[in-house]
């Protein structure tokens, strides 16, 4: 008789029990479909292997999951057997979800200190500075409104 084996059961965080919950590998190939617009999982192993070497199975896997949540759609491609997959969320909520996640959880709560350690750690471009003030200022203005 073949004895059995009992899998540990492994503790999740509260965050990996929500259905928007995306783990780092379905992450990564979602960017992949963000940043090429309809693309097929060849495509993505391909733009993936310099920083995230796969298999094609892996590949399709993970569209797969996404699929099932709803964050990509797949149709049929104009040759041969491959489908084109396309995102059906635009890339800022997950951004949101993303960065708030991380100001949380490493950062505990500090925004400014997460800002001061991303422009310590990728010096921005003049236009993605711009972009930064813009947001600033922005911010500026809210926070003006909620203190009357």
């Amino acid at each position: 008789m073949a004895k059995k084996t009992r899998r540990k059961k492994t503790k999740r965080r509260a965050s990996e029990k929500s259905p928007d919950y995306i783990p780092n590998a379905e992450l990564d190939v979602l960017a992949c479909v963000w940043q090429e617009g309809p693309v097929t999982a060849r495509r993505i192993r391909e733009k993936m292997l310099k920083y995230r070497p796969m298999a094609h199975g892996s590949v399709v896997t993970l569209l797969t999951r996404l699929e099932n949540k709803g964050m990509v759609t797949k149709e049929k491609g104009p040759v041969g057997k491959a489908f084109l997959f396309r995102t059906t969320r635009k890339p800022d909520s997950i951004h949101k979800k993303l960065v708030k996640d991380m100001v949380t959880r490493v950062f505990a709560g500090d925004t400014g200190g997460m800002v001061t350690a991303l422009l310590d750690a990728h010096q921005p471009t003049k236009d993605e500075l711009a972009e930064i003030q813009s947001a600033v200022n922005r911010a500026k203005k809210k926070a003006k409104k909620t203190r009357r």
